[in-house]
């Protein structure tokens, strides 16, 4: 059984476009609910008008992208779950080809899609996720036009929880998005989880959708977005680095928040850097606690990691040249509340 599952704040008009391309898919979901994030539009009117057969978990008030994220997982009534952002349009196939990349890696715990730019069609949005011990995550390709670079059905890092497919065995023995995150890098903080569990991540290439992006959480180097990333990297770091890793990629670590506080001098938003942090040291204490768990349990190690994940400071410039491409011009966006979610 397959539950598609989609959490949204504030996004009536990107929900139609998500559930129209739900639609059309040539192996349809057994499911299709939406958890609605307290969302001050019209959003549960419209659904129960325009998308009665979809279920709705309205939550009463707004509790944020990753607890928004685990309701959309507990609602779920399948085995596998097919998660996806509400600023998606799938391809007819999409569903069946995450199905069948997932079917054809029995240690897979996730597939992700191949997702290009909404708009210039021709382009990646990213195929795959990727990281760096530099503590930066990545999307492989993004920016690129798409030449058949990546269609190869290959293991990666993660999958971009914009458009991915879930055994519901592996999110219960891996556990839930860490609430703590609020919002972004919970997706690469559960890949990191999983790999350290001994299942594998992969890439159905042939299976493609188009992401908006940007759409409901603001552009990628606004001071909301670069505050989570900077904060949760360092959980992230914290919780899930090996003590190998963190010995042997001490200077890549290094050189990753040298990174990032050049980005901060280059939007002129250091307070933000600092505040991240400060918020980071402070939550600390709970961090560590994760990490004992996680690293007793944990069947993988640094040997494990090492093909998977880039030892280079290469991928820093994805932080560097500026803000990404978005297809969002063409679809209005929701108020870019500083709590917008996904």
């Amino acid at each position: 059984m397959i539950s598609a599952v989609i959490p949204t704040h504030d996004g009536r008009e990107l929900l139609d476009i998500v559930l129209g391309s739900l639609a059309l898919q040539t192996r349809a979901p057994d499911e299709i609910v939406v958890v609605d994030d307290a969302s001050g539009d019209d959003t549960l009117a419209h659904l129960a008008e325009h998308w009665p057969a979809v279920r709705v978990v309205a939550l009463a008030e707004n509790v944020g992208v990753t607890v928004a994220l685990n309701r959309c997982i507990a609602a779920a009534r399948g085995d596998l779950v097919l998660l996806l952002n509400n600023d998606v349009e799938l391809a007819p196939d999409c569903v069946a080809e995450l199905v069948a990349a997932l079917d054809a890696a029995p240690q897979a715990a996730v597939v992700g899609a191949k997702l290009r730019d909404y708009t210039e069609r021709d382009l990646l949005d990213g195929a795959g996720d990727g990281y760096s011990w530099t503590g930066l995550a990545f999307r492989r390709g993004q920016g690129e036009p798409d030449r058949g670079q990546y269609d190869s059905d290959v293991e990666v890092f993660g999958a971009c929880a914009a458009a991915a497919l879930y055994r519901a065995s592996a999110l219960a023995q891996v556990g839930a998005f860490d609430e703590q995150f609020h919002a972004l890098g919970e997706d690469a903080d559960w890949s990191f989880r999983a790999q350290l569990a001994g299942f594998s991540c992969r890439l159905a290439p042939k299976a493609v959708a188009y992401h908006i992006g940007s759409a409901s959480l603001g552009p990628r180097l606004s001071k909301f977005t670069l505050y989570h990333n900077w904060r949760n990297q360092i959980w992230t770091i914290a919780k899930d680095y090996p003590a190998a890793a963190l010995a042997v990629h001490a200077p890549d670590l290094l050189a990753g928040q040298l990174a990032n506080l050049l980005v901060a001098v280059r939007q002129r938003c250091v307070g933000s850097w600092l505040r991240a942090w400060r918020d980071a040291l402070a939550g600390m204490p709970t961090v560590l606690k994760k990490r004992r768990a996680i690293q007793r349990s944990r069947r993988h190690g640094r040997r494990e990691l090492e093909p998977l994940i880039d030892s280079t400071l290469a991928r820093a410039r994805w932080w560097l040249r500026g803000p990404g491409r978005s297809g969002a011009a063409t679809v209005r966006r929701p108020p870019q509340d500083p709590d917008a979610r996904r």
